[in-house]
């Protein structure tokens, strides 16, 4: 191993136990807006390192002048650099995550409308499109958007996980959901189902922390997802809600900008 390999892993392992740093990101501003424009080409034309170029002409700010923001304002009020605070883990989780750890719920909403659209105005609606859900299994129609190949990408990811094994491929129907204009239970942001760019698989193998929380006054992570289903998401561009210390595990979400962060 090299040494600036073996900095990399002494990195991430603070980052998964730790997080980033309060007013830090996990990665530098230039390498986390090249995930991102690398991610949506279709839509991004460049950045300076402090501001996005869009390919219809029109700007936006990456970052804002707020860097010691706290956990609750990160959830609330990211910019879009803040999106990149907390490095998202790729592959089997070591150990659950530490507190606060949450990669990729921080979500900027003027970023997301503009690649998807905004579900209040009915712009999101006109995206969607069919996909077959396990079509030799569950065999469900569901309605997930077609921009930047979000639909694709999860009618590959139902292809793989029609193949696998019965006892593992049925965490992954019958389906809880996909489009759907609400914001986040705790947050008030809206969540990637508004964009129609994530699914919720089968109740029954799903756990959240905050109906745990309810019911047992606490936080303790649970998860009986197969590791063979994430693995085949994120292969796709699909970050999971089960990585995150306030677990959703039934909850898959295309983020394939934080999932380009790799060494």
């Amino acid at each position: 191993m090299s040494m600036r390999q073996a900095a990399y892993a002494l990195g991430l392992i603070y980052l998964l136990v730790m997080g980033a740093p309060t007013g830090a990101h996990a990665v530098s501003d230039d390498a986390a807006l090249d995930a991102l424009a690398a991610a949506y080409p279709d839509a991004l034309l460049r950045h300076d390192g402090r501001t996005l170029i869009w390919r219809d002409g029109t700007t936006m700010p990456a970052g804002d002048d707020a860097p010691d923001k706290s956990f609750d304002d990160l959830l609330r009020k990211p910019s879009v650099l803040d999106q990149f605070h907390q490095l998202y883990p790729q592959g089997r989780l070591a150990a659950p995550p530490g507190e606060n750890l949450d990669p990729g719920r921080f979500r900027n909403t003027a970023l997301l409308r503009k690649l998807y659209g905004d579900c209040t105005k009915g712009e999101v609606e006109k995206q969607l499109v069919p996909v077959r859900w396990l079509p030799k299994t569950a065999n469900r129609r569901i309605q997930i958007t077609r921009a930047h190949g979000v639909a694709d990408a999860l009618a590959a990811v139902s292809r793989e996980i029609d193949a696998l094994p019965a006892e593992i491929r049925h965490a992954a129907y019958p389906i809880a959901g996909t489009y759907n204009c609400r914001p986040v239970a705790d947050t008030g942001v809206f969540s990637m189902h508004a964009y129609g760019a994530a699914i919720d698989l089968n109740l029954r193998f799903s756990d959240y922390w905050l109906t745990d929380q309810k019911a047992r006054g606490s936080i303790t992570y649970r998860n009986r997802m197969p590791q063979e289903i994430v693995d085949i998401f994120e292969r796709h561009g699909f970050i999971w809600g089960g990585k995150w210390y306030h677990y959703d595990t039934m909850h898959f979400e295309f983020r394939p900008e934080l999932l380009k962060l790799k060494d």
